[in-house]
């Protein structure tokens, strides 16, 4: 039997007492297989049905298909290893250096950026274009980054489509024993959301990254203001997937005035932007 046929049978059956009891035990034993994730930013213990080595095995699995569903790559070398490049200075000075990152922009209108495990993240041309400068870019990047290490995606994949069904498309369509192919399960991924303390914790330790990779951190509240604008425009698909948290902008201003001297000196990179994004948008 597996996980998702476990948790099944003991909804469907017997007193509560007995499923109470079931259910702690299962949790138990998965949590003794799957092993307890001390998230690396808020440093509690969370159980995680997904180890990390699978989460890199469904980030080499799925980001291909994600791409094909998107409308493929921006077709600008220059521009892919701008947006890489800045990914990797703040994926730099993370919780998590060591993870294989790879940012892609995606030639898509949606705005839109999200991640998956293990570290593949994409951020779409519609986002590309509503931004003014590198450290807006390095914002939604950081944060996105945050969600990898604090492994959000991982767990809401175990969560919101299930365990057995994520990890059959892992392998080949042919020997997955799940009716669903990749294809499927990839629509599935494109429509997780996160909770609001997830987005919350995001904002904070995506502030953090930018900002020790040397981007003023002011860029990030300046990035809420354009999604908000947007948003009160026309729903953006950034907020159906990130929840906005109640005074968003007003805590990350809180933070930056608290805790980072002369942020104006740190680079904003209007310029490059410019020249190596919306230039190439063109």
């Amino acid at each position: 039997m597996d996980i998702d046929s476990a948790f099944k049978h003991i909804f469907e059956g017997g007193s509560i007492m007995i499923r109470k009891t079931l259910l702690i035990s299962l949790l138990f034993v998965v949590c003794l297989i799957s092993g307890c994730f001390t998230n690396p930013i808020t440093g509690r213990d969370e159980l995680m049905l997904l180890s990390e080595q699978q989460d890199f095995e469904i980030g080499r699995r799925y980001a291909p298909e994600v791409e094909t569903q998107m409308g493929g790559q921006v077709p600008s070398p220059v521009l892919q290893r701008y947006v890489d490049s800045v990914g990797r200075k703040v994926a730099g000075v993370s919780h998590r250096p060591d993870y294989d990152y790879h940012f892609v922009a995606l030639d898509h209108e949606m705005m839109n950026a999200f991640a998956l495990p293990g570290g593949c993240i994409f951020i779409t041309r519609g986002m590309l274009e509503k931004l003014e400068s590198e450290a807006q870019l390095a914002a939604i990047l950081a944060h996105e980054t945050a969600h990898v290490v604090a492994r959000d995606t991982a767990a809401a994949m175990s969560r919101d489509i299930g365990i057995s069904i994520v990890l059959s498309a892992v392998t080949s369509e042919e020997t997955s024993g799940t009716l669903l192919t990749v294809a499927d399960v990839t629509n599935q991924i494109l429509g997780l959301s996160y909770s609001r303390e997830d987005e919350k914790t995001a904002d904070l330790a995506g502030l953090d990254y930018m900002v020790a990779a040397g981007y003023n951190p002011n860029a990030m509240v300046e990035t809420m203001k354009i999604l908000n604008a947007e948003n009160d425009f026309r729903p953006i698909e950034f907020f159906s997937t990130h929840p906005n948290p109640e005074n968003r902008i007003a805590y990350i201003e809180e933070k930056i005035l608290l805790n980072y001297f002369q942020p104006e000196r740190l680079k904003a990179g209007k310029e490059d932007y410019k020249n190596y994004v919306l230039d190439e948008l063109e």
